[in-house]
């Protein structure tokens, strides 16, 4: 693909950050926009000071914040947008604001693709089939949440199916959209804290001489995906030439139950961490397994990092 002018919003976060690194290693003019709640400009530090990159802090929900990234590089082509607000504990404790910056943020950033005939790749989540009846989790599949007076966990999946929602009525309104879903990304510049994911907070736990403490009895089963098998569906999804209203799970097909995946980081230990039991989440799913036919077929991508390689690569990493 020749160079594009992106923006790239939620830039400075885990997998946005990664993403930057990569189309701006491959030539293109890349902004990255960021309300630096959850990102950080270290995530950033290779290619800060690149000619064809360049930082902006403002709201995703801020006409004139996304009209500057535009006006910074002369127009628009591609929009990768993947700004939002994660993590489990945000989810119950803050869901106004997982809501409103969710939700908004994709209104307005769809409003822009549209005003200037750009590309849009939206960032959703397996979150957004809520509590599905069944595994593998593929597209096309019923997309089931339960009684918000039980929990607010699906505040975020939610507003990722709301996202969804809004994604294909611009789709058929002419925009050419294609809709990611990335199954538990994880790599060293993973949120590690009580707001972070499971992986980053078990890497953290062992750095810090903590045990590890899984909910409930552990055996809720995810499968994980290296940062840079994510960021490569990403950037297949924004490349390839297949046409509008496209939607893919990128996700690797190895699967582990928690409890496993706490006994293979406790390893990492020097000082003898232990796998401790504790109370979970209400609306904790109990599986979540993606079904990834359509990226094989129409990206050529499937994971390449196998979940044993990744933990090695990130423990590497944090430990350097």
């Amino acid at each position: 693909m020749s160079a594009q002018r992106i923006l790239v919003t939620g830039g400075a976060g885990f997998i946005g950050s990664s993403l930057c690194e990569k189309l701006v290693h491959q030539g293109h003019s890349v902004v990255a926009l960021d309300s630096m709640f959850r990102g950080d400009e270290t995530n950033l530090a290779a290619i800060i000071g690149e000619e064809n990159f360049s930082l902006y802090a403002g709201d995703v929900r801020d006409v004139d914040d996304l009209d500057a990234c535009v006006e910074a590089m002369g127009g628009l082509d591609i929009i990768y947008h993947l700004a939002a607000i994660n993590g489990t504990k945000w989810f119950h404790e803050a869901a106004h604001s997982v809501i409103d910056v969710n939700i908004n943020g994709t209104l307005r950033t769809l409003e822009l693709a549209m005003a200037n005939d750009a590309r849009y790749v939206f960032a959703s989540s397996p979150e957004a089939f809520g509590e599905p009846e069944s595994q593998p989790i593929a597209d096309g599949d019923k997309m089931i949440f339960s009684n918000p007076a039980q929990h607010q966990r699906h505040s975020y999946g939610g507003s990722k199916y709301l996202g969804e929602v809004a994604s294909q009525h611009a789709a058929r309104e002419g925009l050419d959209v294609r809709i990611v879903r990335p199954f538990n990304a994880y790599g060293p510049r993973l949120c590690g804290d009580d707001y972070g994911q499971v992986i980053g907070i078990f890497f953290q736990n062992i750095l810090d001489g903590v045990d590890l403490t899984v909910h409930g009895n552990g055996s809720q089963s995810r499968s994980f995906t290296w940062i840079e098998d994510v960021v490569d569906g990403f950037v297949r999804a924004g490349e390839a030439n297949i046409g509008p209203n496209m939607v893919f799970n990128i996700g690797s097909t190895e699967e582990i139950s928690i409890l496993d995946l706490a006994g293979k980081i406790a390893k990492f230990s020097l000082n003898g961490a232990e796998v401790v039991y504790g109370e979970g989440y209400f609306g904790d799913s109990t599986r979540r397994l993606p079904e990834i036919s359509r990226a094989v077929e129409l990206l050529n991508w499937q994971s390449k990092v196998s979940l044993d390689d990744g933990l090695q690569l990130m423990w590497d990493v944090l430990t350097t």
